[in-house]
């Protein structure tokens, strides 16, 4: 582990304008320190920092430690603390994430989440003496007991060695989001620590670039090469996102109406499956394969010939309830069955827009991200995809443990923003719930 100088953009005065002073390890050898008008720079051979990192988009509420080291060809990063709390069992009488309720849950596990990923870095102490914090709680937090929480943390907890916070600011269910800022916001200013906004589409993006290390808390990136082609298939979102170099981003496809993930909670739903409803007909997918070959219904495969590189999952969900409705009566295995074909139908419009995008784009990287990236079916078409018709594109997918919601994912980005040059000033940083990549 490297010790850390400082590195945070500081506060504008009359005589000091925003400014960077960056992270670099002890071991790095110092080029050059100036001062000149009010501005300070330290440039060196290699930096190093420590990220704490917030996720509350929507029903995961996620916080993580991270140390990064290197730059946009090659980085490295270790989480020694890292803390996920998922609210789908409670969201299951809903059918969906309710909004409300994911904001109070938020609210009420993310200050013990903070906690415990500090306690697991090493970096959570007790402060000897009490802070007060007041005014950047009551400025950002309207939540009553959520303010008292956070005013409570802050006044008992000492400053952490930490250089910079990042906080998901969307897309995503706004209550939700404004939970995570909002605490973002009071820690950068009871501890003078920068907070930066990430697109949580953008965290899906780079968590398929890292590569699990044997230690299984460390990751590593390289060799990524552009044009780069990402597939995003989450609960809220279905794109094709063409990003041309770092942070360069256009829009290929998208979802006309439903996002792949909502059709896997909806149609789940209607076959009496818990929520959340991808993992439910994964499992039932596998014991229909497993039982028969034969393909017992059917369904439409949407917008399948349409020339474009868009997608509609509505109807497919309509043509289940259909289905079922005229089935009237549904054993296990008559669920088990339908959920095979829905899979299937969603599997081969994936793949065959993927194929579409790719042929457009001329992309080297193939990347899938979000949720349903984790679905063993639409991994096995991409795959069989790339190895026979695009052999020399590189797929790469997230680690299993990172294909949901995580913290991890919003730590990568800002560093990898951070070597770039792109981050965000903390006083531009907002919820947008419709948040898109491009005004990223």
């Amino acid at each position: 582990m490297c010790e850390l100088e400082r590195w945070r953009p500081l506060r504008a005065t009359a005589s000091l304008v925003f400014a960077e002073v960056r992270t670099t390890c002890r071991r790095s050898h110092r080029v050059a320190t100036k001062a000149n008008g009010g501005k300070l720079r330290i440039v060196a051979a290699k930096t190093c920092m420590k990220i704490l990192s917030i996720e509350t988009s929507c029903d995961e509420t996620a916080v993580s430690v991270m140390e990064a080291d290197g730059d946009l060809r090659q980085s490295n990063y270790r989480v020694p603390g890292n803390a996920l709390y998922s609210q789908a069992a409670l969201h299951n009488a809903y059918g969906g994430v309710y909004p409300n309720l994911a904001k109070r849950e938020h609210q009420k596990n993310l200050v013990p989440l903070t906690i415990r990923a500090l306690t697991e870095a090493h970096l959570f102490q007790r402060a000897t003496t009490t802070v007060n914090c007041s005014s950047g709680v009551e400025k950002n937090v309207r939540d009553e007991q959520f303010r008292r929480d956070i005013q409570e943390f802050l006044e008992t907890t000492q400053k952490p060695d930490i250089d910079l916070i990042a906080v998901t600011n969307g897309p995503g269910l706004e209550p939700a989001l404004w939970t995570g800022i909002s605490f973002a916001r009071a820690l950068d200013i009871a501890w003078n620590i920068p907070a930066v906004g990430i697109n949580h589409m953008e965290g899906h993006i780079v968590s398929a670039f890292l590569q699990k290390d044997r230690d299984k808390s460390k990751y590593q990136m390289a060799n990524i090469k552009f044009p780069l082609l990402a597939l995003l298939i989450s609960g809220g979102h279905t794109e094709l996102v063409l990003m041309k170099e770092w942070f360069q981003y256009e829009l290929i496809g998208k979802t006309r109406d439903d996002a792949v993930g909502e059709a896997f909670d909806k149609v789940a739903r209607i076959l009496g499956m818990p929520y959340p409803g991808g993992p439910e007909i994964d499992r039932a997918t596998s014991r229909a394969r497993t039982r028969t070959s034969d393909v017992l219904v059917s369904l439409p495969r949407p917008m399948l010939r349409d020339d474009s590189c868009d997608f509609s999952f509505s109807g497919l969900k309509t043509a289940v309830l259909y289905l079922v409705r005229d089935m009237k009566e549904l054993s296990e295995t008559d669920k088990e069955n339908i959920a095979r074909e829905f899979e299937n139908a969603v599997s081969e419009v994936l793949v065959a827009k993927t194929a579409r995008a790719l042929e457009k784009t001329h992309a080297k990287t193939l990347v899938v991200g979000g949720g349903v990236s984790a679905n063993t079916h639409i991994r096995e078409g991409l795959e069989s995809l790339i190895r026979h018709s695009f052999p020399d594109v590189a797929l790469r997918y997230p680690e299993q443990n990172l294909t949901g919601d995580n913290a991890i994912m919003i730590g990568v980005a800002a560093y990898l923003r951070y070597a770039a040059h792109r981050t965000t000033p903390h006083d531009t940083l907002e919820a947008v719930g419709s948040l898109s990549l491009a005004e990223s």
